[in-house]
């Protein structure tokens, strides 16, 4: 059977650039090395020209010979056929960390925004690395409390990119302590599956719109479409919030998951599918 075209790669943050560079070995072989263009986004960083050339050197380590950058600082240039160029012939896109916002608020609704939709739509590969990560769903997080027990409406939360929906991804899981954050983030949207990456960790998402796990920290998946009760509402927003009948999976390496079920992947599957 033939293997399911990736067609988004979400990483927790802080993936492994100095070993084995598991995860950005994985990004770099789902396109022809030797032919494709990889595109690095650096709208989401206040540091675009190291970050960009840090990755450029990694991606270039490790094979890739066409490799672009995209500089775009501000809204005016998210209007220049140049920039809308390089996305076009672009067959994966890399948006670097940073700050999730500054990608929306300086794409959204300018042509280099229109492009880039278009080209996942034609095929080109998304990759998104902690702020590059939260952005792909429709609806993402902004900010928010880490290593606090959950309390009603203390979620910022704004559009995203939209090129996953029924979902919002938090990143650095684990390691911030966010599972509160993110069941506040299921508490108000109960109906999508709050999804949680660790760091040096990525969920691979075919074109099916199922996924496998990636990397040397687990992924946590929250499902709340089926909440008996829940305290959330805007009056008293400092009381601890209150959920009954939540369900969460913990994923590991190799374990996946069907976003269109809601249900994880048995084993058998996977080894038919060639790891999905």
């Amino acid at each position: 059977m033939e293997k399911v075209k990736e067609r988004l790669i979400i990483i927790g943050g802080a993936e492994d650039k100095k070993g084995n560079k598991e995860i950005l070995r994985e990004v770099c072989n789902a396109i022809d090395k030797s032919k494709d263009e990889l595109v690095i986004a650096t709208i989401a960083t206040e540091t675009p020209k190291e970050a960009g050339n840090k990755y450029k050197r990694i991606f270039r380590e490790l094979g890739v010979s066409n490799i672009s950058i995209l500089y775009v600082p501000s809204r005016e240039e998210c209007h220049s056929k140049e920039a809308v160029e390089i996305i076009r012939k672009a067959s994966l896109v890399f948006f670097t960390g940073g700050d999730q916002l500054r990608i929306t608020s300086i794409l959204g609704g300018t042509p280099l925004h229109k492009e880039l939709i278009e080209s996942y739509e034609r095929g080109c590969i998304f990759v998104g690395t902690s702020a590059g990560a939260s952005v792909v769903s429709s609806t993402m997080i902004v900010n928010g409390p880490d290593d606090e027990s959950p309390k009603k409406c203390t979620l910022k939360m704004a559009p995203g990119l939209g090129l996953i929906s029924k979902v919002i991804i938090d990143q650095h899981f684990a390691q911030r302590g966010r599972i509160g954050r993110l069941l506040v983030g299921v508490a108000e949207n109960p109906e999508i599956l709050g999804i949680g990456i660790d760091e040096d960790t990525a969920i691979i998402v075919d074109s099916e719109n199922k996924f496998r796990v990636k990397g040397s920290g687990a992924v946590y998946v929250i499902d709340g479409r089926n909440l008996s009760y829940s305290n959330v509402s805007e009056q008293h927003q400092n009381e601890l919030l209150s959920l009954f009948d939540v369900r969460m999976h913990v994923l590991k390496e190799g374990d996946g998951f069907d976003l269109n079920t809601g249900r994880p992947l048995e084993e058998e599957f996977l080894n038919e599918n060639n790891e999905l």
